[in-house]
């Protein structure tokens, strides 16, 4: 028999099929399992390249392990992160208690009351807030964020920070390395050499492959001014354009004072420490926390360093809760089989269940798989919205006059469960009812989506649509 180079290739091509139908199989879903053996199975070598290089969604063990040390340390040093009592004039029903207890085993995140919430729709008002905060900051200013531009916005509160630093203020900002990578080339140097920290956050090569796949991005948007001021959502550091002049977003960000602050200034130092191996000392971090609210609050972080997808699990449950009505606002819905079918059966229990999503995307791959998930949504009774006037980018779900959730997370398999994502969750009816009514501004704003109608939309598009959705379990 002879050995040539054809035969050495075929041989080389079923090793692959066989020791990937091990490997694939072990850690992932049976539904991404099986994407990923089609692609394998049909094209061994580039599945085998593509695999290695966004297959696993999973953090090397002793990145979770320093993770967790480091949240462990952080409360150690600072016991006041343990949860003050809810009673006492908190709005936390006993409905709640479940999903309380949920998410600080999903997290490691207390519930505390006492906090104060200020939601922001309008991205100037944001910024003005924010450089007010960063003006007067006396101790330090930390802020983390996937876009950071170097446009009008990014260099206005680029200023503010520079103006602290000439003030003594410890200035620190994580940006992400892909989505702020204009900024980390521009800007960045100049911020450095003004007394502000600077930091790219993972940053895309080769060597990375090894311990992360390159794909994995810090989605959150935080800001922690004194350690007793935060803000977090969906907006980043940029003009409310995104750099395209013809559509604005809408973004919703909250400001919060009170208990809740000491949780986000722990996310934000575990950033941090994944970034230097910086930890931080200064007794300024932790000051005492007032009580300057009734509103109680967690904070739920998610990403690869979570053993589970936390954020996914609380909203299948949350959902799973609703007795009266649901309304979500995303860019994108792709959502994954147990969310989907959560939807479902709270219809069929007599919820009502509204999302709201731009009609234009910013993303060509993801918006075509959003758009093949709007049959199944309507053909199982969920009312579907397209927003008209700009790109609706605010990540919010109200359920009854109960629970709220904010923050950086889309309702997409890749938000649940491979970026690095902070939202809050915000218990009460006041709270609950004060983002419905933002809400409803953009239902007012957006026409709901016929099913009849739908159908009708040209057949390319639809073969189109299908085959976006079917790549988003190889995520």
């Amino acid at each position: 028999m002879v050995i040539t180079w054809s035969l050495l290739y075929l041989v080389s091509e079923w090793v692959i099929r066989l020791v990937m139908l091990f490997v694939v199989t072990h850690r992932r879903s049976p539904i991404a399992a099986l994407a990923w053996l089609l692609v394998i199975s049909f094209l061994p070598w580039f599945g085998l390249v593509l695999y290695l290089l966004i297959g696993e969604n999973r953090l090397p063990r002793k990145r979770v392990e320093e993770h967790r040390a480091m949240l462990a340390e952080l409360e150690r040093r600072d016991r006041r992160l343990q949860p003050p009592s809810l009673s006492g004039g908190a709005d936390a029903r006993e409905e709640h208690r479940g999903l309380i207890a949920l998410a600080e085993r999903l997290t490691g995140m207390p519930a505390v009351g006492g906090n104060h919430v200020e939601l922001i729709s309008v991205t100037e008002e944001f910024v003005d807030r924010l450089v007010d905060d960063i003006d007067v900051a006396r101790h330090h200013v930390h802020l983390e964020f996937y876009i950071y531009a170097n446009d009008d916005t990014g260099q206005h509160i680029g200023a503010a920070l520079t103006r602290a630093a000439a003030r003594g203020v410890h200035c620190r900002l994580l940006a992400d390395a892909v989505g702020s990578k204009r900024m980390l080339r521009r800007l960045a140097p100049e911020l450095r050499r003004k007394g502000v920290e600077v930091h790219a956050m993972l940053p895309v090569h080769l060597l990375r492959w090894a311990v992360a796949r390159l794909d994995l991005r810090n989605h959150r948007k935080l800001a922690v001014i004194d350690g007793c001021i935060a803000y977090a959502g969906s907006q980043n550091v940029v003009d409310e354009d995104y750099g395209r002049r013809k559509m604005v977003w809408h973004d919703v960000m909250v400001r919060v004072t009170g208990p809740v602050v000491h949780s986000l200034q722990a996310v934000f130092l575990s950033d941090l420490y994944a970034v230097t191996d910086e930890v931080v000392e200064e007794e300024s971090v932790f000051p005492r926390p007032g009580t300057p609210g009734d509103t109680v609050l967690q904070a739920l972080p998610s990403g690869p360093n979570y053993p589970t997808e936390s954020y996914q699990r609380m909203v299948v449950a949350a959902v799973h809760a609703a007795r009266h009505n649901i309304i979500i606002t995303t860019p994108y819905i792709v959502p994954d089989e147990a969310t989907f079918q959560a939807l479902q059966v709270a219809v069929l229990r007599g919820v009502t269940v509204d999302i709201i999503v731009p009609r234009r995307s910013d993303q060509i791959l993801v918006g075509a798989a959003s758009r093949a998930y709007y049959e199944p949504l309507l053909e199982a009774g969920i009312r579907v919205h397209l927003y008209d006037r700009g790109l609706l980018h605010a990540k919010t779900i109200s359920i009854d006059d109960a629970i709220a959730f904010i923050g950086s997370s889309n309702f997409d398999i890749r938000s649940f469960a491979l970026n690095f994502e902070l939202n809050l969750a915000l218990y009460g009816s006041d709270v609950t009812r004060a983002l419905r009514e933002k809400q409803l501004r953009y239902l007012g704003e957006a026409s709901q989506l016929d099913l009849d109608v739908w159908k009708q939309r040209a057949w390319s598009r639809e073969i189109t649509q299908r085959l976006a959705a079917l790549l988003s379990p190889l995520l």
